[in-house]
């Protein structure tokens, strides 16, 4: 007889014999465990994340704090900051959820005739059911639709593919280069700072990191010096065959000039790269002398040879105006790649089945936005044109705030939605840090979260040059919130500056 408890011992038998069993950890183990896994990081849901979770549920139990609540500003969850969804969006969501809703006289009739064709692309009429594995054929269709209206240049509705947020596009594109060329490892140039996405799937995928410094006292420019520094560096011990790059930027929020653009493509032509465009700010541009422009278009306008480059693009239903995180929505457009590499790439892509159908249906809101004349064309106007406003005028008090405080330099976030300031700390704090094991700033952004309940994310889980600390923080909390965060943050550093002077 097995038996788990000695307190189950009492009820049995004298003479029953028991084998006692000790607890089996099971195949896995922390010594068997897969080594990348262990070494893989995430710093935007790391320790101070899981600690911010716990002090909100110590809030919630009475736990007498320094402070009231805690800001999660560490993250760009919009609607967890209080951003209001588009009506548009969630109104044909629900039609397509609940058809029943179609046959009301509640909904506007555009919003019922948008879920009705979503609907017919659909197996069985119904979003519960499994779609294609790179998505609803009509909905590609639009998406292709919407990249020729921003570029002014023709987009092939199957080289798209819809996908469970861009993440996920993302990590299913690197998955192709999990192999050794001429013996070497692959690497992957990243920019630094850079999104920890790219590190963190790296790692899990056993890829080398090949690092190149954006230039942060120009703005976060990208220098073309820097890129053959960094490619000829890695081509020592890796196959360098791609090169990142995210526009607006994450978590630096500079958006890239054309001509910026420009020597990227030449330059990943020369070295036969293929360009990761994370694209997924395209709708987030704040400042009045910058502009997105696409790697797609401008590529194309390049013309050949550069126009044929490898380039795999990325769009996200969580950013922009839109803010829909939860709902895991977003495409990659796929250029020149090799016909047979790209029918393995949706080969391992159906494997995972398909992309939830919610998401797909956002994407489809977002690539086919209402016509002027619709009866929904006013009001998403309006809460789009807000939403984007509200976020302008939110970069620049965090930019004004940051820069008014002593030992800090915040260069505009011209778009995107993060701030990523370099703050000064004395040889003081940096001795009190490494007496605490840990690294300058994560001591910083700790005392700041245990102090005023204020969850940020250290530099160095982006990347940055050594010697040179910052964070990244949202500019996501609404108005009254990002004011009282700001004030709060501003007291607390100079506290901090006193004690480590």
């Amino acid at each position: 007889m097995w038996q788990s408890t000695a307190s189950r011992r009492q009820f049995l038998p004298s003479w029953c014999i028991v084998i006692i069993r000790t607890k089996s950890q099971g195949s896995l183990t922390l010594e068997n465990l897969n080594p990348n896994i262990i070494k893989l990081q995430y710093a935007v849901r790391g320790p101070l994340v899981i600690r911010a979770g716990a002090l909100i549920k110590e809030l919630a139990g009475g736990s007498s704090k320094p402070f009231n609540k805690v800001i999660l500003a560490n993250v760009g969850d919009a609607q967890a900051m209080k951003q209001q969804p588009i009506t548009f969006i969630r109104q044909v969501v629900a039609c397509a959820s609940y058809p029943n809703l179609i046959k009301s006289g509640s909904m506007p009739a555009d919003v019922k005739q948008r879920a009705k064709d979503i609907l017919k692309s659909c197996a069985g009429q119904s979003v519960g059911a499994y779609t294609m594995s790179h998505g609803i054929e009509l909905i590609r269709r639009h998406v292709a639709e919407y990249i020729e209206q921003r570029d002014g240049h023709k987009a092939n509705w199957q080289d798209i593919c819809l996908t469970a947020g861009a993440s996920n596009g993302i990590k299913h594109v690197l998955e192709l280069f999990c192999n050794k060329v001429d013996c070497k490892p692959t690497g992957i140039m990243i920019p630094i700072p850079q999104y920890p996405l790219y590190s963190a799937t790296l790692t899990e995928f056993g890829i080398g990191h090949i690092r190149y410094y954006l230039d942060e006292d120009k703005g976060w420019a990208l220098d073309i010096n820097e890129l053959e520094r960094s490619f000829t560096d890695g081509s020592k011990t890796h196959a360098v065959r791609a090169i990142v790059v995210i526009n607006p930027g994450n978590p630096t929020g500079q958006v890239l000039k054309r001509g910026n653009i420009e020597d990227i493509i030449k330059f990943a032509h020369k070295k036969n790269l293929l360009i990761f465009a994370d694209e997924v700010y395209q709708a987030n541009v704040y400042d009045k002398d910058s502009k997105f422009f696409s790697f797609k278009k401008v590529m194309t306008e390049l013309g050949a040879p550069y126009s044929c480059c490898a380039l795999a693009s990325f769009m996200s239903i969580s950013k922009g105006y839109t803010g829909e995180c939860g709902l895991r929505g977003g495409w990659m457009e796929l250029c020149n790649m090799d016909p047979k590499v790209q029918e393995h790439l949706y080969k391992a892509m159906s494997a995972m089945l398909c992309p939830p159908t919610i998401g797909q249906i956002v994407c489809d809101c977002v690539a086919k936005t209402p016509c002027c004349g619709e009866p929904s064309y006013e009001l998403w106007e309006k809460e789009r044109c807000a939403v984007l406003d509200s976020l302008k005028e939110r970069s620049e008090m965090i930019v004004q705030a940051f820069n008014g405080m002593k030992g800090f330099k915040c260069n505009k976030v011209q778009g995107a939605m993060y701030a990523f300031p370099r703050i000064e700390l004395s040889s003081k704090a940096v001795e009190a840090a490494k007496a605490a094991g840990k690294a300058p700033d994560v001591f910083y952004a700790f005392k700041l979260l245990e102090d005023c309940g204020i969850c940020i994310v250290p530099g160095s889980g982006f990347g940055q040059k050594p010697g040179t600390y910052h964070f990244r923080t949202t500019i996501l909390p609404q108005k009254p919130l990002l004011k009282e965060m700001l004030d709060t943050f501003q007291k607390f550093h100079q506290k901090f500056s006193e004690q480590y002077p």
